[in-house]
C-alpha cells in the first residue's frame, strides 16, 4: 500500500499552497483519530518525503480524498496520512484551543531540525507526545513562549492541531544562503586573475561542491526561494542557492561539469548584451563570456536569469554607472534584458545588480519590469520576510577552508 500511496502522491502533487490542493476534493477538513502510529508525508523542495510521524490516539484534522489517504496542512503545503490509521474521533474529546491560537497567522520564523525532533501536546517534555518532525526540515513557527525553568518552547501547528517542540531539539531558521561566484580557472593556468576575489579555482570549486554533498545539501532555484520568502514552500533545513554571475565561458567549461556530475542546480545571471554568436577559442588569460549554443548546453543544470542588458559597467568613478541613470533608462534595460533571455527561459523573472549597486530607482524599475526578486553583494543570508529586491549573498572565496565555509553556511546566527 505505501508504494501504492506514493505514487499517488507524486501523481497529484503540483508544488501548489495547501489551499489550493485542500480545495480541489470540495470537502471540509474533519476531524479524525489516529488508530496507531502513523508516518506522514509531505512535499518537501521538488521531493515528497517522509517527514514525522504521528503517535496512536491524537486528533488531527483531514480532508477525505479518493485515494488510500487523507490530506492535512503541513506547514506552507499538504501533508499525507494513510486512510488505514485513521477512524472517527471517539467519544467526546476535542482539540483543546481556549486562545484561539489555531487562528493566528504564521510568523516569518521557522524552526529547523538536524535529527528526529520529538513533538508535544503542550511545552512541557512530561506531556502527551504529538508525534516526530523528521531530520532536515523548515517547519514555521506560530509562537514562543519560555516554561518555569526558562526553557524555550516553539509553537507550530499540523494538520489544524497545537502542538510543541522545545528548543533543545531543534533551531530557529538563520536563513538560507545565496552562494555568489563569477569566474572559475584551474590553478596552473590562472595568471591573471590569482587575486582577484570573483575568481575561484576549480579544485577549491569542486571541494566546496563536494563539502555540499557529502552534508545532504539540497540546492534550490530561485523560484523555490521566493516560495521561502514569501511563505509559501516547505523547504529541507539543509537547503543553498548557487548563483554565478555574467555568464562567463568558464561557467560552461569548468563549473557546469561539476554540478552535474552531483545532481546540482545553479542560477545564471547573465548580461543579456555580451553573449557571444558563437563560442570563443578558449583563453583563460581573458573574460570570455558564453556563446548561445554554450548557454543552451547548460541548461539542465542552470537557470537563466538576468544581469541586466547594457548596465553592467562603470563610471569614471569606478562606480556601478546603474547609480547614475534615470528610471526611465533602468527600466528600458531592465525590460530588454528579460526579452532578450526569453530564448533560453520564458520565465525571466530573477535580477543580479551589476556590481551588487543598487538605489530606490533601481529597486522601482526592478519591481515594475516584472521582476519578482534581484540579489545585491551585501554578506548575509535569506530569511522570510526579507525585500525581495535587497536579497543578501555569501562569497566563499578560493581560499576559504571548508571549516570556514561550514561556518559560513550551516545554521548558525551571523555576525
Amino acid at each position: 500500500m505505501l508504494i501504492r500511496v506514493f505514487f499517488s502522491f507524486l501523481l497529484l502533487i503540483s508544488g501548489c499552497a495547501s489551499a489550493t490542493l485542500l480545495s480541489q476534493h470540495g470537502q471540509p477538513a474533519r476531524y479524525m483519530q489516529t488508530t496507531e502510529d502513523a508516518i506522514i508525508w509531505a512535499q518537501v523542495g521538488n521531493d515528497v518525503v517522509t517527514v514525522g510521524n504521528v503517535r496512536a490516539g491524537q486528533i488531527i484534522a483531514v480532508v477525505p480524498t479518493a485515494a488510500d489517504y487523507y490530506e492535512f496542512s503541513f506547514g506552507f503545503g499538504t501533508g499525507f496520512i494513510d486512510k488505514g490509521h485513521l477512524e472517527p474521533v471517539q467519544g467526546n474529546q476535542r482539540v483543546a484551543d481556549s486562545l484561539g491560537d489555531l487562528n493566528k497567522p504564521l510568523s516569518n520564523q521557522n524552526l529547523v531540525t538536524w535529527r528526529d525532533t520529538p513533538v508535544y501536546n503542550a511545552p512541557n517534555v512530561g506531556s502527551a507526545p504529538f508525534g516526530v518532525l523528521s531530520d532536515n526540515l523548515r517547519y514555521p513557527i506560530i509562537s514562543k513562549l519560555k516554561d518555569g525553568l526558562h526553557q524555550t518552547w516553539y509553537q507550530i501547528r499540523i494538520a489544524n492541531r497545537l502542538a510543541w517542540v522545545s528548543s533543545l531539539d531543534a533551531q530557529e531558521d538563520n536563513g538560507i544562503p545565496i552562494l555568489t561566484y563569477h569566474h572559475i580557472l584551474r590553478d596552473e593556468e590562472n595568471t591573471r586573475f590569482r587575486h582577484t576575489s570573483t575568481t575561484t579555482s576549480v579544485r577549491a570549486f569542486s571541494n566546496q561542491m563536494t563539502w555540499l554533498r557529502d552534508q545532504g545539501y539540497s540546492t534550490l532555484s530561485l523560484y523555490q526561494l521566493e516560495g521561502y520568502v514569501r511563505n509559501k514552500m516547505n523547504l529541507p533545513a539543509r537547503s543553498v542557492v548557487i548563483t554565478f554571475d555574467d555568464g562567463l565561458k568558464s561557467v560552461n567549461r569548468y563549473a557546469y561539469p561539476v554540478l552535474k556530475q552531483y545532481g546540482f542546480k545553479a542560477t545564471a545571471f547573465i548580461i543579456s548584451s555580451r553573449i557571444k554568436r558563437h563560442p570563443q577559442k578558449w583563453d583563460p588569460k581573458s573574460l570570455q563570456f558564453m556563446s548561445l549554443s554554450e548557454l543552451k548546453q547548460i541548461q539542465d543544470v542552470f537557470d537563466v536569469q538576468s544581469h541586466t542588458h547594457f548596465l553592467h559597467r562603470v563610471d569614471a568613478w569606478r562606480r556601478p554607472i546603474l547609480l547614475s541613470r534615470s528610471y526611465h533608462n533602468i527600466l528600458f534595460d531592465f525590460e530588454r534584458s528579460r526579452r532578450a533571455l526569453t530564448q533560453f527561459n520564458p520565465h525571466v523573472l530573477y535580477l543580479s545588480y551589476p556590481f551588487g549597486g543598487y538605489n530606490a530607482t533601481a529597486v522601482q524599475a526592478a519591481n515594475d519590469a516584472g521582476f519578482h526578486m534581484a540579489v545585491t553583494t551585501v554578506k548575509g543570508k535569506v530569511k522570510p520576510g526579507d525585500n525581495p529586491f535587497l536579497l543578501k549573498r555569501l562569497y566563499i572565496l578560493r581560499t576559504d577552508s571548508l571549516e570556514t565555509m561550514s561556518r559560513l553556511i550551516s545554521n548558525q546566527p551571523q555576525g
